[in-house]
Parts: C-alpha cells; structure tokens; sequence
C-alpha cells in the first residue's frame, strides 16, 4: 500500500473527507487554507481564501457544489465548491469547531467551542441552494452540552443531529423540536471524532482514553471497544468490510523521539467485530488527527500533525482477503 503524499498545508491538518462519489477531497488544517485535490492522483486542485484563523471543519453538498468550513476565526463561511468564491460567512462569538450540510442540503450545522464566557451550542441554519442570499437568524439553537462540540453530523433522516463532544457524551437531537433525545458517557476522556457507519446503524467515537467505541445509532449502545497504547484522535468505519480505522498518538507535548518507531503515529486497522488488530501503516512523523474511508472503501485518508495528508489506496490483496473473511 503505497500512499500518496499530499504537501500543501503548512499546519497541522483538522479534517480530511471525500465528497459523495469520492473523487474529490476535501482537507482543512490549522492554517487558513481549506484544500480540494483529486482523489486519483493527489493534485491540489484549489484552495478557500478567505479565513483568518485555523480552519477545524468542512462540509459538502450531496452535488459538491457547495462547501462550508468552520474557523477558530469565530466564523463558517460557504463557498462555490468549484470556484471557490464566498458565497456567505456566519459570524459567533467563539470559534467554529464542527460544520455539517443535511442530507439534501436544506439545512447547515454549526457547533461552536465553549470559550470566553460562550457555551458550545449548534446552530441550525436554513441553507438556501438556489442562492447566495443566506439567513443570518438561525432556525433552532440546540444547547445542553457542557464541554466543547467536537463533531456534528446529520443522521440520514435529516432529522435527527449527533453531537460528541469534550464532555465525554454523545447526543441525539430532534432538530424540528430543538431537543436533546439521548445522552450517553461514551468515553472516560475528551471525544475527538465520530463517525457513522454507510448504513448510519452504527457510530464509531474516538478519544483521548486510548480507546475507539462502537455503538448503536438507535439505542446508544455499546456494541464494541478497540483499545489502544495512546489516545485516538480520529476513527471510521469500512463502507465494504468490517474493519475500523483509527488515528492518534501522543500530544505533541509528550511525544519523544521514540515515539514513531513505538507505533504510535501509525494509523491501525482493527476487525470490527472480534476487536483484534489487524494491521498498520506507517507515514506520519506525528499523530494522525484525521482519517476517513472513502465511499466506495478502495482508498482511505490520513491528516496528521506533521502537515501531510496521506492517501492510501488498499492492494488488491486487501479485497481478495476481506471478502474471504481473512482481514
């Protein structure tokens, strides 16, 4: 599994994720410049000027003809996905951790950080598709969490929002009631990430605890643990096999030399039922803060603290092998 590296962001990298058909992705870092490249062979197609802050999150519309990123600069901004013209900023009074278009794009999420004195809410706007005139009111202002937002996304329904966050919990809300429906303590440390299963009938978390968590979308609960040496930063789950994928490492603050020849920076591959790893990949020369799988599952991406963006494409073995049950 040969990847190919993506140079183009001078901070550590926050989000990486492909569009629906999976020949675009889309990267966001601690520096100003979102990035768009070509998922066949890594070209850096463009880059969303206009942030004055880390960049935490991006978004895109089923069609990718829109983006939205969120910003550590107390904004989110929508763009023309392929021009990469501003079409609308929304201004908070924190910073922007987490941003989500619905299923069908009706609707946008906005979680912010709890800072200077602000709790971390989400704020649901009405996206208008056929224009670049947008609400500045939101239509519902979801509150309850007590630590920052770390992800939002929509469930399928687009009805129905969860949240994790710094606080420990995952939530579902009713978006059309505003109401929190569920909450449970997934994890003994700071969320970092979540992500659905294709099917939207499971959601893997990620934390700080060392662990990765499976559970039930429909009742919260805990269907598997994959545990680890070091917190876990990010996590997905295959679109065609039953692997989970998770990121991490130690804090910068911690990491020493040794660090990445003890594993620690290497992205792991666990069975998603029998809990067991199955293999790892090497790369980063830091933690890995984001990974995701792409639609169809032949390739899966890495962002680290190093900067670098590295997209793998898994060798025909892997599929001969998965679809005899061996990995």
């Amino acid at each position: 599994m040969r990847p190919l590296l993506l140079k183009g962001h001078e901070r550590p990298l926050t989000r990486a994720k492909f569009n629906r058909e999976g020949d675009l992705l889309f990267t966001t870092a601690m520096d100003k410049s979102p990035s768009v490249w070509r998922s066949s062979n890594g070209e850096r197609i463009g880059t969303y000027k206009g942030h004055n802050g880390a960049v935490r999150d991006i978004s895109v519309t089923w069609d990718t003809t829109r983006v939205i990123t969120g910003s550590a600069d107390n904004s989110a901004i929508l763009w023309n996905a392929e021009t990469g013209e501003k079409l609308h900023q929304w201004h908070f009074k924190s910073p922007v951790r987490s941003v989500a278009f619905s299923p069908g794009d009706a609707y946008i999420a906005i979680a912010t950080a709890k800072l200077m004195g602000q709790a971390s809410n989400v704020f649901i706007f009405a996206h208008n598709k056929s224009s670049n005139e947008q609400t500045e009111e939101p239509v519902k202002v979801l509150e309850g969490h007590e630590g920052t937002i770390t992800r939002v996304l929509w469930h399928a329904s687009a009805e129905i929002l969860l949240t994790a966050s710094e606080d420990k919990t995952i939530r579902k809300w009713d978006v059309e009631a505003g109401e929190e429906i569920q909450c449970v303590t997934a994890h003994k440390n700071d969320i970092k990430d979540c992500q659905f299963s294709a099917d939207y009938a499971m959601v893997i978390t990620a934390s700080k605890d060392h662990t990765a968590k499976l559970w039930s979308f429909h009742d919260f609960s805990l269907l598997r643990t994959y545990t680890v040496d070091h917190p876990v930063n990010s996590a997905a789950v295959s679109p065609i096999f039953s692997h989970i994928l998770l990121g991490g490492g130690q804090e910068a603050s911690q990491v020493t030399t040794t660090g990445d020849r003890q594993g620690k920076f290497e992205g792991k591959i666990f069975h998603l039922v029998y809990e067991e790893e199955l293999g790892r990949v090497k790369g980063h020369f830091g933690p890995i803060n984001t990974v995701a799988f792409s639609p169809d599952g032949k390739q899966y991406v890495s962002g680290g603290e190093d900067g670098f963006v590295r997209l793998h494409d898994f060798d025909p073995d892997y599929f001969t092998k998965g679809q005899e049950g061996l990995v």
